[in-house]
């Protein structure tokens, strides 16, 4: 039992009489396969041993209890009162409205939760919640959901209810993963294949820029569309494309005159990450973590000056990062504008090279920033107390 599992475990008795059962539910990281999911490309996710504990119990009421252990707040509303709610208890709520919506059988219920994932840090902390409550959820009340069932309800959920119209990457990492295993997950068709991650002498670490520019949400919707429109020029000269897993970086920059070049950069870019990302689970394969690495840097490379998600602070950690023999690879990892850079270091005195590398961002920017080494991890689970 960890510090955490055994901290949600007595917060549980402390308020409730019922018996829980107790589930995790990872964050997760992105190894490769950056703004590719919405464009039916292929992503590299990992779960992670962070995460979010859930003690869950069946009450034999209509009431559904829920209380926050981080935040030390608590929540109580009838199963027949559902509605959204400001605040954390959306994404709790979300989950539980799809339940009722699916008409699946669910009764009262006592919960506690909370966990080690650091919010805001790009590990996904939202859908560990929503993946936890709903695994749980399931187990208790005999849902009968399958692995994707349960991912397909957390992204709707969030959907829904917080309103974040998300990709299914972070459901889907969350409850697939796998100890010593990325998954290479389709976004087209939502099958996924595992390959190894056999860290030996290296160490993914991620390095918390603390910082999140405003205009990313923005942004973020003014790519999609650009995608769009390009797709729409390529299908126009390439009648039997249907999405850009189809499309070769060849093709797009056959059409360089014909896009406006910002639309040119996102699609050179996203048949660019496709192939990277495949070409990724090949090196993994062949246990090649220094070729791996390489492709993290291109594709920083790319997110900079194609995509121009990056911002001056990852871009610093990352440059910053290319003058440590040691760092193999390092990129900005997640939405953009901010957030963590994830770096594959080898282990020989990698706190000293962090250290130095921190350091330099602090006097830069005026900064602490946040440094977390990961590992591996199964996807959501019951744990046995004890």
């Amino acid at each position: 039992m960890s510090t955490y599992s055994t901290a949600i475990l007595d917060s549980f008795k402390a308020r409730f009489t019922t018996t829980p059962r107790l589930f995790f539910s990872p964050g997760r990281i992105n190894l490769i396969g950056e703004h590719v999911d919405y464009n039916d490309g292929y992503v590299m996710p990992a779960a992670i041993d962070k995460g979010i504990w859930f003690a869950l119990a069946a009450n034999n009421s209509d009431q559904i209890n829920m209380y926050s252990h981080d935040l030390q707040e608590e929540y109580s509303v009838s199963r027949f009162d559902i509605k959204p709610h400001k605040g954390w208890q959306n994404y709790l709520l979300g989950v539980i409205n799809q339940v009722v919506e699916k008409k699946l059988p669910l009764s009262g219920f006592d919960c506690v939760f909370g966990g080690n994932l650091m919010v805001g840090a790009g590990l996904s902390s939202s859908a560990a919640v929503e993946c936890g409550l709903i695994y749980g959820l399931n187990s208790i009340f005999h849902l009968t959901l399958s692995t994707l069932d349960m991912a397909l309800l957390a992204q709707k959920a969030e959907h829904t209810y917080p309103g974040v119209k998300c990709g299914i990457m972070d459901q889907y990492a969350s409850l697939f993963g796998k100890l010593d295993k990325v998954i290479l997950l389709n976004c087209r068709t939502l099958e996924h294949e595992y390959y190894p991650l056999i860290l030996r002498d290296y160490s993914l670490v991620l390095i918390n820029s603390k910082v999140q520019h405003s205009l990313a949400s923005g942004e973020y919707n003014i790519r999609r569309q650009q995608c769009e429109e390009g797709m729409k020029i390529i299908r126009s000269h390439f009648s039997d494309v249907t999405s850009f897993q189809e499309v070769t970086p060849a093709q797009v920059e056959q059409l360089k005159d014909k896009m406006d070049e910002k639309v040119y950069d996102r699609c050179l870019f996203v048949t660019q990450e496709i192939e990277r990302t495949q070409r990724a689970a090949q090196h993994l394969q062949n246990n090649e973590l220094e070729a791996f690495g390489k492709l993290m840097y291109e594709t920083h490379h790319g997110l900079q000056h194609l995509y121009e998600v990056t911002c001056p602070e990852t871009d610093f950690l990352v440059e910053r990062a290319k003058l440590e023999e040691t760092i193999v690879g390092s990129r900005q990892m997640g939405g953009g504008f901010g957030g963590c850079t994830i770096n594959l270091i080898h282990k020989n005195d990698w706190a000293g090279v962090v250290q130095r590398i921190t350091a330099a961002y602090k006097a830069h920017f005026k900064i602490e920033p946040e440094v977390y080494e990961v590992a591996t991890s199964d996807g959501t689970y019951e744990a046995v107390e004890g």
